[in-house]
């Protein structure tokens, strides 16, 4: 005979409990939001090896303009966001909190956000190109979404 602890657990594990470990979290704060965005966009910046002026550039950009910060705030977001993206070994941590957080047109402006990032130093390396379809894939967003995505960033250059 099984414990009813253990089947509560089981229960809750598989969506049909009460407990709240398991379960979606829902909401998380806007600095969490933000640093998962950050994170994205360092990795993506880093992948190739080589971290250009010009992706900085545009990361800072975007996270200005998207979570509407001051500069200090921004530099402060890109140094934590490129600390969590060095130390993170996967990239669900940071793509939980979007899916979690952000409607689906939300999360293809976070798509687009990364190809911007890509474009800026003038090359698409394939490891970008296949870091944003596997992004892509945990946010759920289409590889038609995702592909609208990449020609609008591309048409706007």
């Amino acid at each position: 005979m099984i414990p009813n602890i253990m089947i509560d657990r089981l229960i809750a594990l598989f969506g049909g409990g009460e407990s709240g470990s398991t379960e979606k979290t829902g909401k998380c704060s806007e600095q969490e939001l933000r640093l998962a965005a950050a994170g994205l966009l360092a990795h993506a910046a880093g992948l190739d090896g080589n971290v250009a002026e010009d992706e900085t550039q545009t990361i800072r950009s975007l996270l200005q303009s998207r979570f509407d910060l001051s500069e200090a705030e921004v530099e402060e977001l890109m140094e934590e966001g490129s600390k969590e993206a060095a130390e993170s070994t996967q990239l669900f941590s940071f793509t939980r909190v979007i899916n979690d957080n952000l409607d689906p047109d939300e999360r293809i402006k976070i798509i687009e956000m990364l190809w911007e990032v890509v474009y800026a130093d003038g090359e698409v390396h394939h490891y970008e190109s296949n870091l944003i379809r596997r992004v892509a894939g945990l946010l759920h967003v289409s590889d038609r979404d995702s592909g609208a995505a990449r020609k609008r960033v591309t048409e706007s250059l």
